[in-house]
C-alpha cells in the first residue's frame, strides 16, 4: 500500500526520480556526463515508448539505428525527430523480430555499416489476443517479445564488447519487461509449452514473455561479468502506459488471472488519468541507458527510475540458465535449418 501511494504521488526514490518523472527530465544532465557520438539500436521505435525513447536519445546527441518492420512508419518517426533535432543521425533498417532469418539479416546489415554499438534497447512488445504463429512456427508473442530479442542480443554482443574495449565507454543492454511477469507461476513456465501452447491466453503469453526477458538479462549479466566485459544488461518496467499495448489488453479475461480481469479493465477505464504518459513510460529506459550513476550496475530490475525487486521466479539463477540453454539450442537449430 505504501509503495502504491508513493507511485500515485510521484514521490522520488534514491535516484532523485519517480513515477511522474519524464524521459526529458531524467536525461537532462546525462548529456554532460556521457560522451557524445554514442550509437543505439532501439527496437519498437516506430510507436509508443520506443518512439519517445528514440526522440529523447536523439535529443541527447545519440546516433539512432531504428529496426522497423514497417519502414513507412520508420520514416515518419525519423522525420518527426529531425524536425525537432535537425542534426539527429537516424538510420532505418528493416526487421521482423518474430523471424530468425530477418533478425539475422538485420544484424548483418548493421554490422556491415562498420558503426560502433554502445546501447541496445530491446523495447519492442507485442500482445496477441488470439493464437498466432511466426514463420518459424513459434507462438508469435514469445517469438517477438523474447526470442527475437534473445537472438538480436546474441548476434550483436561481440560488437558491443569490442566497442566498449576500444572506446572505454561502458556498453548497456536494456530489456523492457513488465510487472505482469510476476503473474507467472513456476508450473506455468515451460519452454515447449510457450513455443506451442495447447491452451492459449494472450495475457499469459505476454506475461511469460516478459518473465523470459528478465531471466535473459540475469543470465547474460552473469556471462558478461565472467568475461570481465565492459557491457552491462538490465531490465526495466516502464509502468502502465497509455500505448497500443494497453489497448490490446482490453480483454484481460480467462486463465488463472480471471479474478483480475474485470477489476483490471475497470481500473484502466476509471483511472486512465493515473496511467503514465508515454514520456513518463520512457523515463526508466532512458535513465538506465544514460545515467552515470549506474556505471557497473548489471542484472538489475528497475521501475520508476529506481532499482526494484522482481518475482522470486524471475530471480532464479537456475531458471535463467535453463532458459538460456533452451533458447540458444532452439535458435541455433532454426538458423541451421534456414541456411541448409
Amino acid at each position: 500500500m505504501k509503495e502504491t501511494l508513493k507511485y500515485l504521488a510521484g514521490v522520488a526514490g534514491p535516484s532523485g526520480f519517480g513515477s511522474s518523472s519524464t524521459a526529458d527530465q531524467v536525461t537532462e544532465d546525462c548529456a554532460f556526463s556521457f560522451p557524445s557520438h554514442l550509437t543505439a539500436i532501439v527496437t519498437g521505435a516506430t510507436s509508443g515508448i520506443g518512439a519517445e525513447t528514440t526522440r529523447v536519445l536523439a535529443k541527447r546527441g545519440v546516433r539512432l539505428v531504428i529496426p522497423a518492420r514497417d519502414l513507412n512508419k520508420g520514416h515518419e518517426v525519423k522525420e518527426r525527430i529531425q524536425k525537432e533535432c535537425p542534426n539527429a543521425e537516424i538510420i532505418l533498417l528493416e526487421i521482423d523480430l518474430s523471424s530468425c532469418a530477418s533478425v539475422k539479416r538485420f544484424c548483418y546489415e548493421f554490422l556491415s555499416l562498420g558503426l560502433p554499438l554502445n546501447l541496445l534497447i530491446n523495447n519492442a512488445g507485442k500482445f496477441n489476443q488470439n493464437l498466432e504463429y511466426s514463420e518459424d512456427k513459434i507462438e508469435m508473442t514469445f517469438a517477438t517479445n523474447y526470442l527475437g530479442h534473445f537472438l538480436l542480443t546474441e548476434l550483436l554482443m561481440e560488437k558491443m564488447i569490442e566497442t566498449a574495449e576500444r572506446t572505454g565507454i561502458e556498453g548497456r543492454i536494456i530489456n523492457v519487461s513488465s510487472v505482469l511477469h510476476s503473474w507467472v507461476k513456476r508450473d506455468e513456465f515451460h519452454f515447449n509449452e510457450m513455443l506451442n501452447p495447447k491452451r492459449y491466453h494472450g495475457t499469459r503469453a505476454y506475461a511469460q514473455s516478459k518473465l523470459a526477458n528478465i531471466l535473459h538479462a540475469k543470465e547474460i549479466a552473469r556471462k558478461l561479468k565472467a568475461r570481465n566485459a565492459k557491457v552491462t544488461i538490465n531490465t526495466v518496467h516502464p509502468g502502465i502506459v497509455k500505448t497500443g499495448i494497453i489497448k490490446g489488453h482490453k480483454a484481460f479475461t480467462g486463465m488463472s488471472y480471471k479474478n483480475f480481469a474485470f477489476s483490471l479493465y475497470s481500473l484502466f477505464f476509471l483511472a486512465s488519468k493515473l496511467l503514465k504518459s508515454v514520456s513518463q513510460g520512457a523515463s526508466t529506459t532512458c535513465f538506465v541507458a544514460l545515467s552515470p550513476s549506474l556505471v557497473g550496475a548489471s542484472g538489475k530490475y528497475f521501475a520508476d527510475c529506481n532499482e526494484s525487486s522482481c518475482s522470486a521466479l524471475a530471480s532464479s539463477d537456475y531458471e535463467a540458465h535453463k532458459l538460456w540453454k533452451q533458447s540458444r539450442a532452439l535458435l541455433h537449430k532454426q538458423l541451421f535449418q534456414s541456411s541448409s
